[in-house]
């Protein structure tokens, strides 16, 4: 089993480095671009499950990388609810908590790294109960939790996973071990 992690287009929110959770912000061009250059790769995949967030940005890439069709809404993908932080950059958050942290912290009226953690081993329970390979579409904090659910890591262990815009990630096995095979990866895989 495969799982294909992609991580929406371009926003004017990520471009400008603002946490962007539940704002239902479109793909800037460029974004549309590179959810657009998945298609090539994705199309040469069999799914047994494709899943979106139900945010336009996560949906409007899967459509453009051409798994609209297939997609199902998957409310459990949605960005990490940001509360007090949303639309802020993290210079902004600083400003106020200088060691703030949001995969140990969370976000005031928001969500906690453990709520997060849940939402993901949820996706990962629906994926291994598909018995094929998946494709995700999702936001940049909540694949980073999901990828260190999937090998084992506590919600903040997402911490260590870097994740640009329009980007594909693989998670998969190694030796019957979850593992990850592509991390923010390039499109030859």
């Amino acid at each position: 089993m495969r799982v294909f992690a992609i991580r929406h287009g371009e926003t004017e929110w990520s471009l400008n480095g603002r946490h962007t959770g539940v704002t239902d912000l479109a793909l800037t061009d460029n974004g549309r671009r590179l959810a657009a250059s998945l298609a090539p790769v994705l199309g040469r995949e069999q799914f047994a499950l494709v899943l979106t967030s139900p945010l336009q940005r996560a949906r409007t890439t899967a459509h453009l990388a051409g798994l609209g069709a297939a997609a199902m809404i998957a409310p459990e993908l949605v960005e990490w609810n940001y509360g007090d932080y949303e639309g802020l950059t993290p210079g902004q958050i600083r400003s106020q908590r200088p060691d703030w942290l949001i995969f140990r912290d969370g976000c005031p009226n928001g969500e906690s790294p453990a709520e997060v953690g849940a939402r993901a081993d949820c996706v990962i329970a629906k994926v291994r109960a598909a018995g094929g390979d998946a494709a995700l579409f999702a936001h940049g904090h909540i694949l980073r939790v999901l990828a260190a659910r999937w090998i084992g890591l506590p919600p903040e262990g997402g911490r260590h996973f870097l994740l640009g815009t329009g980007t594909l990630c693989v998670l998969s096995s190694y030796r019957g071990s979850p593992a990850i095979e592509v991390w923010n990866g390039p499109l030859d895989v």
